[in-house]
């Protein structure tokens, strides 16, 4: 347990040590500064039966933050680690592969989890300026920030696999993008098929990560949301310790 804590503590100060943190938070505020001004400008004072909190949810800017963040905050994982000729020197410690594996995963997701700090600000100034007592609701805000966390855990398990397969930060970059872009676009592929009944269409609303997140936002959890998440990013974070581990096989 020291050893994870001590490599998760030592991962979570690279970033700030480096321009990773600071970009990737100054990025995130922008469009989230963006998108809500922008929500004010569409809406113009008029009212509207949708909460606000959930067309945020709806809208381009959640999505484009987690599919540019993702792979800006893992590209460098693994892949620094093995460019530099560090990891064979990490992995020669008395620590497990799998005690590596979740301290970078960790460090990811607390850095992703502090990207998305400002959000409460934002959602303060709009509760003051609508007076919409509606966006203080603690089921509500809890069930959207834990879709938030959850997509996130599976976007940083999806970088952390990503960044294990290769020694250079573009190409774990490209690949945590293609693939977690290969996973949001299956979300409009379940909208289609959601009338019609069906194993197929059952799958794809299953894994639509935009249905999933209209729950959250709307203080819905699902246990079978909570599960399709756990199961994702554990099976990506399980590819990873195995990719590790390849090492002992060469």
């Amino acid at each position: 347990m020291r050893a994870y804590v001590t490599l998760t503590r030592r991962e979570l100060g690279s970033f700030f040590y480096s321009w990773i943190a600071y970009v990737v938070v100054a990025g995130a505020v922008f469009l989230m500064g963006e998108s809500f001004v922008g929500l004010m400008k569409s809406l113009q004072g008029e009212a509207t039966l949708m909460p606000l909190r959930e067309i945020f949810v709806r809208s381009e800017y959640l999505w484009l933050i987690l599919l540019f963040s993702a792979p800006v905050i893992t590209m460098r994982l693994f892949a620094m680690e093995k460019y530099s000729g560090t990891f064979e020197t990490l992995m020669t410690t008395p620590v497990s592969d799998l005690a590596v594996v979740l301290a970078k995963f960790s460090a990811a997701l607390i850095l992703y989890c502090i990207m998305w700090l400002p959000l409460l600000g934002f959602v303060l100034v709009l509760r003051y300026l609508t007076q919409d007592t509606s966006f203080l609701d603690a089921g509500t805000l809890a069930g959207t920030f834990l879709g938030v966390f959850l997509l996130g855990a599976l976007y940083m398990s999806i970088g952390c696999f990503a960044s294990s397969l290769t020694r250079s930060q573009i190409v774990a970059a490209m690949t945590t993008f293609a693939l977690g872009l290969g996973l949001f676009l299956l979300s409009f592929l379940a909208e289609p098929f959601a009338p019609h009944p069906g194993w197929g269409a059952a799958t794809l609303n299953y894994i639509s990560l935009r249905a999933h997140m209209q729950d959250f936002s709307q203080g819905v959890v699902d246990t079978r949301s909570l599960v399709f998440y756990l199961t994702a990013s554990g099976f990506f974070l399980f590819l990873t310790h195995r990719v590790v581990q390849s090492r002992r096989w060469r």
